[in-house]
């Protein structure tokens, strides 16, 4: 089985993370609309970091498809595709469902404890309003569903999607009320799971990328 990574449970994020996080907020809020060139040097000397966590964190805004890196031309915030940003959640609610329905039959006793840990937690979140640190435990949470399925290939897959989409999945949770909705629809999922019930959870893991895609949609359109 791949090696998920889990995001800090203390919080702790290194630079390129903090910087990525930044830039990809800036671009979505349209404070660097499309087509702004996005030069190493200047960056880095507006975060008061070196051009070494500036360039990977350029890497990985690219991955995401939310600037392009013209050879010998630079890096500048791209356009975004309505088209593309479909296909992605569409592959993305697809592969959540597989794990989701896989995890209802599959998922072993310790995992579906480790599983209703992080929702608790995440229970918590949204009681404290704290949009940042859901973000981050919510990627456990996915991350527990994937390793459930344990089907690796899958996993590996459904990962990548992620990644690509993990900027506009992030700025989900800025919408008021945001995260009491985000929880809900993962209790329908947790539930589903936990009862063994595979078309359930499929569906209700189907139906909550579905509500994650409109989330985002609402926050770009008012921003």
């Amino acid at each position: 089985m791949m090696g998920l990574v889990k995001p800090a449970e203390d919080g702790r994020r290194t630079r390129t993370e903090d910087l990525r996080l930044q830039l990809a907020d800036e671009i979505l809020r349209g404070d660097l609309p499309p087509g702004t060139p996005l030069d190493e040097v200047r960056i880095a000397a507006r975060y008061g970091v070196s051009r070494t966590p500036v360039r990977e964190a350029l890497r990985q805004l690219s991955a995401s498809g939310l600037i392009e890196v013209r050879p010998h031309r630079g890096a500048v915030v791209a356009r975004l595709s309505p088209e593309k940003l479909e296909e992605l959640f569409t592959a993305m609610a697809e592969l959540e469902a597989v794990c989701a329905g896989l995890a209802a039959i599959r998922m072993l006793a310790n995992e579906r404890r480790e599983l209703e840990r992080v929702h608790d937690a995440l229970g918590e979140l949204v009681r404290s309003g704290d949009p940042q640190r859901y973000h981050e435990l919510n990627e456990a949470f996915h991350n527990a569903v994937y390793l459930g399925a344990h089907n690796g290939h899958i996993a590996e897959l459904t990962l990548a999607t992620r990644l690509r989409l993990q900027p506009f999945r992030r700025a989900q949770f800025r919408n008021l009320g945001r995260l009491a909705r985000s929880y809900s629809e993962h209790d329908r999922v947790v539930q589903a799971i936990l009862r063994g019930d595979r078309d359930g959870a499929s569906q209700a893991m189907r139906e909550h990328i579905g509500t994650v895609k409109t989330s985002v949609d609402e926050y770009v359109d008012g921003h």
